[in-house]
């Protein structure tokens, strides 16, 4: 078993003192593939968000054992990229950079021979001056996923990261996901479908607000497990009372 990289501890996430996923505690270890598993409204993109940094926990903590934020690569659901806007790709792409030389630092022909490697590893080589507005959906995501290569980053998030992106896009996108991992990066990848998960994730939390199971995917996927979640997704009931410990606190 490796070290831990990330380690929950009882952590409770939400929105306006809403709980969107209930004292969940575990540790993802360093080098893992990590899929993240459940039905919608289950408390997956909250999570994401809560290991990113974008909020705080409502109760317990996430140690990063060390590991800055700068640390930390996400590939969002919803892009931050508006569609319409008159961006290139390589604006785009260029953007992965920011954290290490700022919005104004000059691109020496050092960090140029790594976006050109970025944009061929995804397949976008002569893409430079278009327009993210011209672009397919799928190729939409193969930018973004450039300018998450880009931050070299030991842990990436990817949230959802294959809607609405087609088969031979997905399986590209995915032995990308391997060669990094194998690298040494640490993936933690919302995802849907299951027989991917079963595939290419040798770790897997399935999460239903509460985790309902976290450990080898063979373990995590099995009927009793996914049957639990379906039935707590079916009881959810969005007008509830704010979740006991609030009110303790």
């Amino acid at each position: 078993m490796n070290a831990p990289l990330v380690t929950l501890d009882n952590v409770t996430l939400g929105y306006e003192r809403h709980p969107a996923v209930h004292h969940l505690g575990g540790a993802i270890e360093r080098g893992a593939m990590l899929a993240v598993v459940g039905p919608n409204g289950g408390g997956k993109s909250t999570l994401i968000a809560g290991l990113a940094g974008q909020m705080r926990p409502m109760q317990g903590s996430v140690d990063l054992h060390g590991l800055a934020r700068r640390g930390i690569a996400v590939m969002p659901q919803r892009t931050m990229v508006h569609e319409d806007f008159p961006i290139s790709v390589l604006e785009v792409v260029t953007s992965g950079l920011w954290r290490r030389i700022g919005p104004w630092g000059r691109i020496g022909s050092d960090l140029r021979a790594r976006i050109d490697v970025a944009l061929a590893r995804v397949h976008l080589a002569g893409f430079e001056r278009r327009a993210v507005a011209t672009l397919s959906r799928g190729q939409l995501q193969r930018v973004l996923f450039a300018r998450m290569l880009l931050q070299d980053a030991p842990l990436v998030l990817l949230d959802e990261p294959f809607t609405a992106v087609d088969s031979a896009t997905t399986h590209h996108m995915l032995r990308l996901i391997h060669e990094i991992n194998e690298a040494g990066t640490t993936v933690v990848a919302v995802l849907h479908d299951l027989d991917q998960v079963r595939s290419h994730f040798s770790q897997t939390l399935l999460l239903a607000r509460h985790a309902i199971a976290w450990g080898p995917t063979g373990e995590v996927l099995g009927r009793d497990n996914l049957e639990a979640a379906q039935r707590l997704s079916e009881a959810w009931d969005e007008d509830a009372a704010r979740c006991l410990w609030e009110d303790a606190a």
